[in-house]
């Protein structure tokens, strides 16, 4: 059947199906012909008219939808990414309990407003920043602080957003709502990070616009030789560098959502690009590889006092306490068989420890405030000192009498030195430097199976070690946390805090780690390589493929209905090589933030030592 058509000489259904349809083509060529760049849309532009001007409507039409189909994936690949992105703000909840006129209501998150009081029930996300109004719990921030250790919560303490609560109903005045959250915060950190562009995105543009420039010089040279038009439009199409300009982005997006979806905020593509090159991780002992649970290290009696006596009355003030360091105390007993028995009174003030007698006898535990507050002299020589600086000394007295301490300490994380073995596979070397004693260190080194290690270093000292690396061309990432750490951070190639670390020591980071897990920066580090492998997958791919079609095009051994398909099919090739990177997204998304600590149940505070002893 014979389509009308009003004029011989051209096909006016073609002409019009290619203005509708090559129209957003047609567009972003002219933009980019103003901004003097040389894009595939340029490329893709002329090859549709000169195939056109000969007549090709149907070539043309089809290189058309073909294109329209490879933008149209392409977006929705990208647009699933960032959907990836954004799918972490769904961990907070979506309606919430409002104490508002003397009722309790339940609203969605969208109605809350600044100054609402809200209602946590334990177990229950925390929706907003604020200020506990009422109530007493402990509160999982390590999605948000990456702090692996229950942080207590009384009235005037602040919550964030994204925090689970524990143990106790919380009431919580809310002062920051949805993105100025702390959790908010974190996802435009990546999504700033998304929209940043790495040296290897900058290359991979200027690498597509040479194969621009190849494929109109080989389209000019096959027509001189050959002066075979459809050749010469056949070679125009089949060069294609659309897996590279857009393969590039998307794998960047890819490995900063995923990374996050790890627990790591990655604060640019040329960090995520880094951190692929690099062969040396030296890391800072404290706060980085110690566990984050509470155990009894130490029971040291004072002169004239049996252990066993000091366990027992330590064991039968904290018995009915929630305070971790009392379940550590409360669970060393039992493994040594004591008998616990419950205190007639219990008392316990905040921040310094706990009141509790038995048959008409006093027992006071706490810290060394405590202590003083309640006039019990407590020697030098008593206070026990374990050499790490998680260690928390819980003193006992009886009736005015310092019965001795006990010391309860982190133990050093078993992730760690499997996190470690990982980085050996790697081929990365690791170094540990500490400010600890030597002592302390080796021990450390020796259980996480580490062979460089170095003690007893200043801050200065610590920059000089990764100065030092740098200059021997080292491609280096610093993990610390504390304010010592943060210009050792600021000088390797790529510096990583942990969430728990200081504000100075995240500000100085490239990279912050949700929570004390050295696990999450060794699979980081394999996603920032794997990002770096698809990456140059697809240079290589690309230009492969456009030398070979190039050739066949210019032979007339592939024309421009094979060309269209050859330079679309390679193209989705290398787009969905890069979204293999994407992480998946669920229609309520469950981010593993918080790693393997909030799923322990309870661990001491982070400000344990100051609180309880």
């Amino acid at each position: 059947m014979q389509i009308w058509e009003p004029f011989a000489a051209f096909s006016v259904i073609g002409v019009a199906g290619l203005l509708i349809g090559g129209w957003p083509i047609f567009k972003e060529a002219f933009e980019n012909i103003v901004e003097r760049r040389m894009t595939m849309e340029l490329s893709m532009t002329i090859a549709i008219v000169a195939a056109a001007a000969i007549g090709e409507f149907l070539t043309a039409l089809i290189i058309t939808l073909f294109v329209l189909v490879a933008e149209v994936l392409e977006g929705m690949t990208v647009g699933r990414g960032r959907k990836a992105i954004r799918d972490l703000l769904e961990f907070l909840p979506r309606e919430v309990s409002v104490r508002r006129t003397g009722s309790i209501r339940t609203i969605s998150t969208e109605e809350l407003s600044i100054g609402d009081a809200i209602l946590v029930s334990p177990g229950g996300r925390i929706p907003v920043d604020g200020v506990v109004l009422s109530g007493h719990s402990f509160a999982d921030e390590s999605r948000i602080t990456g702090e692996s250790m229950p942080v207590e919560k009384l009235e005037g303490a602040r919550v964030f957003a994204g925090s689970i609560n524990q143990s106790g109903a919380l009431e919580v005045r809310a002062e920051r709502i949805g993105r100025d959250t702390s959790y908010g915060k974190i996802i435009e950190a990546v999504e700033r990070a998304e929209r940043s562009r790495a040296p290897v995105q900058r290359l991979a543009d200027r690498l597509a616009g040479y194969l621009v420039y190849f494929a109109l010089g080989s389209a000019t040279l096959t027509y001189l030789i050959t002066q075979d038009i459809r050749a010469t439009i056949a070679v125009v199409i089949v060069a294609g560098a659309c897996g590279i300009a857009a393969g590039t982005p998307l794998a960047i997006l890819g490995g900063i959502g995923r990374s996050a979806r790890l627990g790591a905020i990655i604060k640019g593509g040329v960090h995520l690009e880094t951190l692929g090159k690099v062969d040396t991780v030296v890391m800072d002992k404290t706060g980085t590889l110690t566990f984050g649970r509470p155990e009894v290290r130490a029971v040291t009696p004072a002169p004239g006092v049996e252990a066993d006596d000091l366990l027992d009355a330590a064991v039968t003030a904290e018995v009915r306490s929630e305070h971790p360091l009392g379940k550590a105390i409360l669970s060393h007993a039992q493994t040594k068989g004591r008998t616990v028995r419950e205190p007639e009174s219990f008392g316990y003030t905040p921040g310094r420890g706990i009141t509790a007698s038995m048959d008409g006898v006093t027992i006071l535990v706490g810290n060394k405030a405590w202590m003083a507050d309640n006039k019990i002299t407590v020697s030098v020589e008593t206070a026990t000192e374990i050499s790490s600086s998680a260690a928390s000394e819980v003193l006992v007295a009886r009736n005015g009498r310092l019965l001795g301490t006990i010391t309860v300490a982190d133990t050093v994380r078993p992730e760690a030195r499997q996190a470690v073995a990982e980085l050996e596979a790697m081929g990365i070397r690791a170094i540990l430097l500490t400010g600890d004693n030597r002592t302390v260190a080796q021990a450390i080194g020796l259980q996480l199976g580490l062979k460089e290690i170095e003690a007893e270093l200043l801050p200065e000292d610590k920059l000089e070690r990764i100065q030092a690396l740098v200059r021997d061309k080292r491609v280096v990432a610093m993990v610390g946390d504390g304010v010592n750490d943060a210009p050792a951070l600021a000088e390797a190639n790529v510096g990583v805090a942990m969430g728990s670390g200081t504000d100075v020591a995240q500000e100085s980071a490239d990279i912050v780690l949700l929570g004390n897990d050295l696990a999450r920066f060794v699979e980081t580090m394999k996603v920032a390589r794997r990002t770096r492998r698809i990456i140059w997958q697809n240079f290589a791919g690309t230009i492969g493929i456009d030398v070979i079609g190039v050739v066949l095009a210019a032979m007339g051994l592939l024309g421009p209905l094979g060309a269209a398909f050859v330079h679309v099919a390679s193209e989705m090739v290398f787009i969905l090589n890069s979204a293999r990177l994407l992480p998946q997204v669920s229609r309520r998304a469950e981010p593993s933030m918080a790693g393997s600590d909030a799923s322990e149940g309870a661990a001491a505070p982070s400000t344990a030592s100051q609180q309880h002893g």
